[in-house]
């Protein structure tokens, strides 16, 4: 519940900070405070050796799973709700459960494959409703944000599986570290090219430093040790609970509507979604 309601409030936090610092800085400055917060705690466990060792393949799982996805919601958020964005945002196991069949030979059952199938159904419908490529008067479209969020999930699909290929028995902490370490770096330059002209007031700040450090640091750190303690399959049950609070948090403070498509369309997801990540079973 506590990852749950952390991450749905990233794309609360995101939307008050991306406003004034735009959607690259934001995401550059969100890994650079989530780095902050989490080297400390790895060379305290005595960590550092494993991260240098490793830190190419690392570095570049930071630029698939943090650099590109934060960028991406970061972008969309200047178009589309904080709700839509997380509603979208629950396919991240739809894409994982395809991209492991194609790449890892991880191939699902006829009920996975069933889900797979419900799942991007859902994204279509809501994508079709939601979706418009016409610019508005800020020059930007709710289209290409839709896209942008559905890119992110894709890269966190493939962050995931190149993990397990490539970064196995690799201790959580060190690649939850070294991963924003990469972000950071990727993110450096582009950040800094697009800063904004006006310094961003403290709000602004105070929403960034809120997501770096709860909603990446701290929700990285809760994440992994639910993988340790129950296993990935019921930790992505997390996948359910981001859309509510994001729901909840978008409609009581930034007074977001919600439509009954949305929410239906949402329901097609989720069920696929656990489907797909084999969190529904049927006795037979």
């Amino acid at each position: 519940m506590l990852l749950g309601a952390l991450w749905g409030s990233s794309f609360l936090f995101t939307r008050f900070g991306v406003l004034e610092f735009g959607a690259l800085p934001t995401a550059g400055v969100r890994v650079l405070i989530a780095s902050l917060f989490l080297l400390p705690i790895l060379l305290w466990r005595g960590l550092g050796p494993q991260l240098a060792q490793h830190w190419k393949k690392v570095f570049f799982v930071g630029v698939l799973n943090s650099a590109i996805p934060f960028a991406c919601f970061a972008y969309a958020l200047l178009s589309i709700t904080t709700g839509l964005s997380a509603i979208l945002n629950a396919t991240v196991p739809l894409f994982g459960a395809l991209i492991a069949w194609i790449w890892l030979k991880d191939r699902p059952g006829g009920l996975r494959i069933l889900g797979l199938l419900i799942g991007f159904f859902g994204v279509a419908l809501l994508a079709w409703d939601k979706a418009s490529f016409k610019p508005d008067a800020s020059g930007l479209s709710s289209g290409w944000a839709v896209l942008a969020c559905l890119l992110a999930t894709l890269c966190y699909g493939l962050a995931a599986s190149y993990t397990k290929r490539y970064l196995g028995g690799l201790p959580a902490l060190v690649t939850a570290t070294g991963s924003q370490l990469g972000a950071t770096v990727g993110l450096a330059l582009p950040a800094l090219w697009l800063w904004p002209e006006r310094m961003p007031s403290a709000t602004a700040w105070l929403s960034l430093v809120w997501v770096g450090v709860l909603c990446t640091g701290l929700a990285y750190i809760l994440y992994f040790r639910l993988i340790e303690n129950v296993g990935p399959a019921r930790s992505l049950t997390v996948t359910f609970l981001v859309p509510v609070f994001a729901v909840i948090y978008g409609v009581l403070f930034l007074h977001e509507a919600v439509s009954a498509w949305m929410l239906f369309c949402a329901a097609i997801i989720i069920c696929g979604t656990a489907l797909s990540a084999n969190l529904i079973r049927f006795r037979s």
